[in-house]
């Protein structure tokens, strides 16, 4: 839904309350992601339902209005415009070109997003990564933005921009470094380090 109209009260209402949150929580950027037209970004560790709240407050503390992919049965009315106003992007799972590739076609067709993944997919996961968020990166030729937030120290911070190479597990391992200096003693990026080695397989891959 490409339109310039004011986003609706609902929606203003929500950003504005999500942004409160962050900064009631009191935590703290530790720097800011880099200025770039289009890309993934990747959150993690996803260790509770409140870790979006914070995130989606911390990315409008920078600027950023994110995007997330939703069922597109979310978008009907009288969800609509509340949906698309807070940065849904409706995807058909069904579609015969595939999950991926029609996650990709939307990235090609927008002028402008950053496109946040939780690649754990759930809060329940052990900390392997799903590659999805990779082949969708890969495919639409667009960088891999790594973010985190520290519930234990209440800090947060981004990571350089990874473009992709086409080697799953070479830029993982990149990603996985990252994380493993920004929070050492998290468990999960140790465990992210062992798939990116190759060691344990990676978890739900998404067929293009």
């Amino acid at each position: 839904m490409q339109n310039n109209r004011k986003p609706t009260l609902l929606s203003r209402m929500v950003w504005w309350l999500l942004r409160r949150l962050y900064r009631w929580k009191g935590y703290t950027l530790l720097n800011h992601p880099p200025k770039l037209p289009k890309f993934i970004l990747v959150g993690a560790p996803h260790t509770s339902n409140w870790d979006f709240i914070y995130f989606a407050g911390a990315v409008q503390e920078v600027g950023i209005m994110p995007r997330f992919i939703g069922k597109h049965s979310l978008f009907k009315w009288p969800m609509t415009r509340f949906m698309y106003d807070m940065g849904g992007m409706p995807i058909n799972r069904a579609a015969p070109q595939g999950y991926v590739k029609s996650v990709i076609r939307a990235i090609d067709e927008a002028d402008q997003i950053a496109l946040v993944i939780a690649p754990e997919g759930t809060r329940s996961s052990d900390g392997r990564w799903k590659s999805g968020f990779y082949h969708i990166a890969l495919g639409a030729g667009v960088p891999i933005v790594p973010a985190w937030l520290d519930v234990g120290t209440g800090h947060a911070g981004f990571g350089e921009p990874i473009m992709p190479s086409g080697d799953f597990h070479a830029d993982l391992a990149k990603i996985a470094a990252f994380y493993k200096q920004a929070m050492p003693d998290c468990a999960r990026f140790d465990l992210l380090e062992r798939q990116a080695r190759g060691e344990i397989e990676s978890p739900g891959k998404l067929r293009d």
